[in-house]
């Protein structure tokens, strides 16, 4: 009796949990949508990738509210945010932070003393990342990782939870840096901001051209946080799912038995073994905000050309045929077989 009455216990103690999570969720949802007009693709985007603790990629037009939906984010979640705004004299202490020489005026004796720099946060926007040169970009890939920066061999904890939501510009080519292929495959989506249709883009400027100002408040903390993100990784997912998201991946690298005749021809690389644990990990966390305790053939269709259009390196062929990463994988998902369901 004592063995059910744990089971049950356990049972109604996740249960409660589950429901929280769904509270905070539609919390956050509520408290965003009185700042940001539309973006539903990228606003859910952003959001699982805070639920399964990984870091997002945000490429958008100007004027497309990049900045403004990280920091109202960071708001609702009350996290501490930093941002960086990345130029080309942009140095790896300026993100780190460094040590310096202090002198107890009382006594004379000096010694080092780190300063913290705004890496040292939980929501850290890296603003126009591909504007500074890779010496300095690969200043996030320790703390992407990691969680972690080392400063004159010395190591630096970073808090917990701890995000990188990064922003570039696709229009602007000039004076700018592409991201290495090691730092791209860190960010689990790279998500696309578009420009509003037109009745969206009214509600804008009604609510911007006024004296209404919008007030974000907190609906959850950093502790409760972490907590979601293992409980995203309790949602089971079928074998056949799970086989079927490597099979996705294993089929975007040319020299793969069951790569297709496009992904020969137009892709140089694939899809690494860090893109099929996103995918199943952001599937996961979408059927949980959707309500379900189990991952469905849409969770994961549904986010496989955001989690893998950044991770493709396409030769000459697709650039010459004007042949993107997005129709590629578009391809590949009508190619691949369905599995059976469960």
């Amino acid at each position: 009796m004592a063995i059910f009455a744990e089971l049950n216990s356990d049972a109604a103690e996740l249960q409660q949990r589950v429901e929280r999570f769904h509270a905070v969720h539609q919390g956050i949802l509520k408290q965003v949508r009185e700042v940001i007009v539309g973006q539903d693709e990228v606003l859910e985007q952003v959001l699982i990738a805070l639920f399964v603790g990984g870091h997002c990629l945000m490429t958008g037009l100007p004027g497309t509210a990049k900045t403004l939906m990280v920091r109202t984010i960071a708001n609702t979640l009350g996290l501490e945010f930093r941002r960086i705004q990345f130029t080309p004299d942009l140095m790896p202490s300026d993100i780190t932070g460094t040590d310096i020489i202090e002198e107890d005026l009382a006594t004379g004796h000096r010694k080092w003393t780190f300063v913290q720099g705004p890496i040292f946060g939980n929501i850290l926007l890296a603003d126009e990342i591909n504007r500074t040169p890779p010496k300095t970009q690969s200043a996030l890939l320790e703390a992407m990782q990691e969680h972690s920066c080392t400063v004159r061999g010395h190591l630096y904890q970073l808090p917990a939870p701890f995000f990188v939501l990064a922003t570039q510009n696709p229009i602007e080519l000039e004076g700018t840096y592409p991201l290495p292929e090691a730092q791209l495959d860190r960010f689990l989506f790279n998500a696309i901001l578009d420009y509003l249709n037109a009745e969206d883009e009214l509600k804008v400027v009604d609510m911007t051209t006024t004296t209404r100002t919008a007030n974000v408040e907190p609906v959850t903390t950093a502790e409760e946080l972490l907590d979601f993100q293992q409980l995203v990784r309790m949602v089971p997912i079928a074998d056949t799912l799970s086989r079927y998201v490597v099979s996705l991946v294993r089929a975007t690298r040319h020299n793969s038995g069951n790569a297709p005749d496009f992904v020969k021809k137009y892709v140089n690389y694939g899809g690494s073994v860090r893109a099929a644990q996103f995918i199943v990990l952001a599937a996961k966390a979408r059927a949980l905000s959707r309500n379900r305790y189990h991952v469905t053939y849409d969770d994961i269709t549904s986010l496989v050309v955001p989690v893998l259009r950044h991770r493709l390196l396409l030769n000459f062929h697709a650039e010459s045929e004007r042949i993107d990463a997005d129709e590629i994988l578009n391809r590949l998902l009508a190619h691949m077989p369905r599995p059976k369901e469960i």
